[in-house]
């Protein structure tokens, strides 16, 4: 199995584009987040699964991770975006404090992903 390819959050944010989903009961992940039990989790259970991301809890230390689909174990809750994974191999590191790209380094791993997804679609 190929390992996914880790790029920063800063990259999830600008082109998948989360969405704050109108039936969030929740306000968690700066709004964006849906809860993983109740009427969040039957919310996410409704959406397409291309559009579902899961945020984890690393194994080690104060990182966390955007994946793609629905997962359960270490679960923190569930993202919707305006775009579809498609399930690509990919991971987004979500660091504890801030840790932000420069627009350089922004643009390099937009180009990055966007490789990988051309390469999804052929």
């Amino acid at each position: 199995m190929n390992n996914p390819c880790v790029l920063h959050e800063d990259t999830f944010y600008e082109y998948f584009k989360p969405i704050r989903h109108v039936d969030a009961q929740h306000d968690i992940w700066g709004g964006h987040g849906l809860e993983t039990f109740g009427k969040d989790f039957d919310t996410v259970r409704r959406q397409d699964p291309a559009f579902v991301w899961t945020v984890v809890d690393g194994d080690s230390g104060d990182d966390q991770w955007i994946t793609t689909g629905v997962h359960y174990v270490n679960r923190v809750c569930y993202l919707v975006t305006e775009l579809p994974h498609n399930s690509i191999p990919v991971e987004f590191r979500v660091r504890s404090g801030p840790h932000s790209l420069t627009p350089l380094g922004l643009k390099r791993q937009l180009s990055k992903l966007k490789r990988l997804l051309a390469a999804r679609s052929n």
